[in-house]
């Protein structure tokens, strides 16, 4: 190749370069997105991050499906990815809100929560989500199955997005029925441990404010009586130190006079 002269590839390989670059940035902000939203749903760092553990869960699945049908990484796969997250985790959230509800109807049955209750609770709770959840999973892959059959012009496009798609919502079903109320049910008995500890050092914290509050007021007690007691010394000692520079004035002006000056201290 003569000097000057360059090659390199262009045409769709080049947009598929420029878009990957774009998704590398995209991904992660979604990703982001979606666990602020959680924090701000529940207020917990922990919560959030255990509703976020079914984004791995239905990238496994995708990933999966993906390489047994052969289909390598495109613009379409990653936003099927994208739109799998958020399907997954709203999948996740419904289940942790069926599991808490769960928990409240027992709490207010029995009025205490012991971890047997809680079990009970949780159990029950996952029961109620089963169905809806399994007919969620079915409609979606109902819907999907038809794209894999088409062979009209745009199926090369549609079926890279709806593999992910497809395979993390089978994925996420096992985790949504299985490891979420697993991991709900261990966060919650950690809470009901740490409660008695939570009241004992409630109860010592407000016992040692009390005797402190005490000792404090005694203290201040007896700081204002010494200073009265200072304050006693140094007015005696000032208003005698006076009568003894006034008589002894009186008596330089008279010096005939042979009383003897009375001492005041």
């Amino acid at each position: 190749m003569p000097p000057g002269y360059y090659y390199n590839w262009s045409g769709q390989f080049e947009n598929e370069v420029r878009a990957k670059k774009r998704l590398q940035l995209v991904v992660p902000i979604a990703i982001g997105i979606i666990y602020i939203l959680l924090y701000l749903t529940y207020r917990s760092f922990v919560e959030a991050a255990h509703v976020l553990l079914a984004v791995p869960f239905a990238l496994t699945g995708g990933l999966y499906l993906l390489w047994l049908l052969h289909y390598n990484f495109s613009v379409a796969v990653w936003v099927g990815f994208i739109a799998l997250f958020g399907t997954a985790v709203q999948t996740t959230v419904v289940m942790v809100i069926y599991l808490e509800e769960a928990v409240e109807r027992k709490r207010h049955a029995l009025g205490t929560l012991t971890i047997a209750n809680l079990r009970e609770a949780v159990m029950e709770g996952a029961l109620l989500r089963l169905r809806p959840k399994l007919m969620t999973v079915s409609t979606i892959v109902a819907g999907l199955l038809p794209i894999f059959w088409s062979a009209r012009v745009g199926s090369e496009v549609i079926r890279p997005l709806a593999t992910p798609v497809l395979g993390g919502m089978l994925s996420s079903l096992a985790h949504v029925l299985i490891v979420t109320p697993v991991i709900f049910l261990w966060l919650r008995e950690r809470e009901l441990r740490r409660q008695p500890q939570a009241e004992e050092f409630a109860a010592s914290a407000r016992h040692t404010s009390h005797a402190s509050i005490s000792k404090l007021t005694l203290g201040r007690t007896f700081m204002k009586a010494l200073y009265a007691i200072l304050l006693t010394f140094i007015l005696a000692v000032a208003g005698c130190t006076g009568d003894k520079v006034n008589l002894s004035a009186l008596n330089q002006q008279r010096p005939g006079r042979s009383e003897s000056s009375p001492s005041c201290c």
